[in-house]
């Protein structure tokens, strides 16, 4: 990866009106508060931290590569210097993949943003994988495949994680939380059902509290999940139309409750097989002085004895 690094040339004091943003900053929202909070610091203090910059050949202006937050600061204070870092110009690759470095620990960035340099990256690279993208960025992998998961959206609902009032915009959460609900093949199957059209509604249910929370999303493919495993399709389509179609409708509207117990079931089954297993490979020699073990399943044999009988049911011989 030395490729892809910057070469450094010095540190040095700049005219603050020299510098101008980076195109390929993942970070492209620069909300008001916290900038307040970073100015009055400047303010007291100055810019204390350099900022980290190369000098573009054909508009003779400094490119920021990191502190843009201190630079929009210090302009707004009206300072006229700032100090910066220069580096070598570097190649579209080595910019973004060095912004994406400098900033892979800063969690306050909107993940939208993130993902359309990682979609630049990917085309100007032709590279999809997602270890190598996570390698190449510094990113966590997960975070690489959520930002694909953005991604697959169309661009007017990328816009709106991209809305410069943090009151108006929606996180990125609730479109990664949608996902999974929105890939589903019974959803997709559903007759007149469209991915538009279906998020458009889920925005709506989301505003008027139908959603509470985007984990509902969750719930609602788990729902369609033990649906689909108990033969309950055809319910689950006809709660499912109600639910998109009612903007208030809760998503506990999607439960068939003899799916859920059918899941339950499953789960309980999946346990008992494996502690069957666990107990039928037991060398009863190597345990025998474990004392906590064999009254565990001395208790554990009087609690089935007691649920079979309740269910009047007696153990075979």
């Amino acid at each position: 990866m030395k490729k892809n690094k910057v070469i450094q040339i010095g540190v040095k004091s700049v005219d603050t009106n020299d510098l101008q943003p980076n195109p390929h900053n993942p970070r492209i929202l620069f909300d008001r508060l916290p900038l307040e909070t970073l100015k009055a610091s400047i303010k007291k203090v100055g810019v204390l931290v350099p900022l980290t910059v190369y000098l573009d050949p054909k508009s003779k202006y400094y490119v920021i590569l990191d502190g843009q937050r201190r630079w929009i600061c210090a302009k707004e204070l009206e300072l006229k210097k700032v100090p910066v870092n220069q580096v070598a110009e570097p190649t579209l690759v080595q910019n973004i993949v060095t912004m994406f470095q400098i900033h892979k620990l800063r969690e306050d960035w909107e993940l939208m943003p993130t993902a359309l340099k990682l979609e630049l990256l990917i085309n100007t690279l032709n590279e999809k994988g997602d270890k190598k993208l996570a390698d190449l960025t510094g990113l966590n992998q997960a975070v690489v495949v959520r930002c694909k998961k953005l991604l697959s959206f169309p661009k007017k609902y990328q816009e709106l994680m991209l809305d410069p009032d943090p009151g108006m915009r929606i996180k990125a959460d609730f479109f990664i939380e949608l996902f999974p609900v929105a890939a589903d093949k019974i959803v997709k199957s559903i007759p007149g059902h469209t991915k538009e059209k279906f998020i458009n509604q889920m925005l709506e249910k989301y505003k008027e509290g139908g959603i509470r929370s985007v984990t509902d999303f969750r719930k609602v493919k788990q729902y369609i999940s033990n649906a689909r495993k108990a033969g309950k399709t055809d319910e689950i389509i006809k709660r499912f139309n109600e639910f998109v179609g009612i903007p208030k409708l809760s998503v506990e509207h999607l439960e068939i409750k003899s799916a859920s117990m059918s899941a339950t079931t499953r789960r309980l089954l999946q346990d008992i097989e494996k502690l069957n297993e666990h107990i039928t490979k037991m060398n009863v020699e190597e345990y025998y002085g474990e004392e906590k073990l064999w009254n565990s399943l001395e208790k554990l044999m009087q609690v089935i004895q007691l649920k079979m009988l309740s269910a009047n049911r007696r153990s075979k011989p």
